[in-house]
C-alpha cells in the first residue's frame, strides 16, 4: 500500500499573496550533448551547470514543484543534442508540468566548450577552451534562443605602434646619418637591440558575443568561434613553436587594432550572417599601458532587440 504523502506546495497559500517573476533552481551539475560542428557529426558530451525557472501566476500557491523541472531536466536536456527545438520542447514540459501555476518558463546551461586548433605553421594541435552560455526563454508563447560565448584575442595598439615606428626612425638616423648607406651594415644593425628600440604593447583581448537564434536553426558554437577568431584575426595560440610564435608577432602588427577597431570588425562579420536574429558584443581590451580595460559595445540595432548596457555581461577583470 502506497503511503500518501503530504504536498505543501499544493496547498493555499495564508500568508501574503502574489505572483513571482521567477522560482526554480541554480547551479544543477548536468551532463549535456553538443554537435561539434555540423560537417562533422559528431557530438560531444560535456558538463555544465544550468539553471530552470518558471513563473508562479497563481498568487494564492505556496511554490512550485522543484522537482519536476530537475526531472524534465535530467531525462530531456541530458539524452539528445542540445538544439533551440529541443529547448523549446524542455521549455513547454516545464510549463506543463506546472499547469496553472506557470506560464513562462527558463533555461541556461553553462559549459566550457573545447575546440582543438591548429597552430599557425607548425603541423602541432592543440585545445582552446570557450565559455559559452546557451539560454532558452518562453514567455506568453513568444520563444527566444540565444548562445553567449566569450573568445581571447590579442591585440596591439596602433598609438604605440606609431610612437615605436617613430623611436627606430630616430635611432637609425642617429646610427646612419651622413653616412654612405651599406646594405649589410643597416641588416646587420636591424638585427640588434639597438635596430628595434621600442615595441608597440599588446595585451590580451575578449570578445564577448551573445546571438540570437530562429527556433529552425542548428546550435553551431564551432561556426560562431570561427566567425569572431577569422574577423579579429589574432585569437590567442595553444601549441606554439618558434615559428609560430614569429607568425603570431606578424599577425599582430598587420592587424593593429584599438577596441573600437575590433568592435567594427565583428559588426561586419555577423552583419554578413544574417540567420543571426540578433547580436550583442563587448570588446575588452585589457590594457597592458593603464590599469583599466578599454572597452566597446554594439547591437544590431534591431527594434526590440538587444539594449546598449554595458552590463549585459559581466565584465572581464
Amino acid at each position: 500500500m502506497t503511503k500518501h504523502m503530504p504536498d505543501i506546495a499544493c496547498q493555499p497559500h495564508q500568508a501574503p499573496q502574489g505572483t513571482l517573476n521567477w522560482v526554480g533552481m541554480s547551479g544543477i551539475e548536468l551532463p549535456i550533448l553538443i554537435q561539434q560542428g555540423l560537417d562533422s557529426g559528431q557530438t560531444i558530451r560535456l558538463s555544465s551547470k544550468a539553471q530552470a525557472y518558471v513563473s508562479l501566476d497563481d498568487p494564492i500557491s505556496k511554490g512550485i514543484h522543484m522537482s519536476r523541472l530537475y526531472l524534465l531536466l535530467d531525462q530531456m536536456g541530458t539524452q539528445q543534442n542540445l538544439t533551440p527545438t529541443r529547448i523549446k520542447a524542455i521549455l513547454e514540459a516545464f510549463i506543463k508540468s506546472h499547469k496553472k501555476l506557470s506560464h513562462q518558463a527558463l533555461v541556461e546551461f553553462k559549459f566550457d566548450y573545447y575546440e582543438r586548433r591548429n597552430s599557425l605553421l607548425s603541423e602541432n594541435t592543440g585545445w582552446k577552451h570557450y565559455p559559452t552560455t546557451i539560454r532558452g526563454e518562453l514567455r506568453q508563447g513568444q520563444f527566444e534562443c540565444e548562445v553567449s560565448i566569450e573568445i581571447p584575442y590579442s591585440s596591439t595598439c596602433p598609438c604605440s605602434a606609431a610612437l615605436s615606428r617613430q623611436l627606430i626612425q630616430e635611432a637609425f638616423e642617429k646610427q646612419f646619418n651622413e653616412q654612405t648607406l651599406d646594405y649589410q651594415a643597416i641588416l646587420n644593425w636591424l638585427g640588434t637591440p639597438e635596430g628595434i628600440i621600442a615595441t608597440p604593447h599588446s595585451q590580451r583581448s575578449y570578445a564577448q558575443v551573445k546571438v540570437k537564434l530562429t527556433e529552425t536553426d542548428q546550435l553551431e558554437v564551432s561556426r560562431l568561434i570561427n566567425h569572431i577568431e577569422e574577423a579579429v584575426q589574432t585569437p590567442v595560440q595553444a601549441a606554439v613553436k618558434r615559428e609560430d610564435e614569429q607568425e603570431f608577432a606578424r599577425l599582430n602588427a598587420a592587424n593593429l587594432m584599438f577596441c573600437e577597431d575590433a568592435a567594427r570588425r565583428l559588426q561586419i562579420a555577423l552583419n554578413q550572417h544574417t540567420d543571426y536574429l540578433d547580436y550583442w558584443v563587448r570588446i575588452n581590451h585589457l590594457e597592458s599601458l593603464h590599469p583599466h580595460n578599454a572597452v566597446a559595445i554594439l547591437t544590431k540595432g534591431i527594434e526590440d532587440g538587444y539594449r546598449d548596457e554595458p552590463n549585459l555581461m559581466d565584465p572581464i577583470n
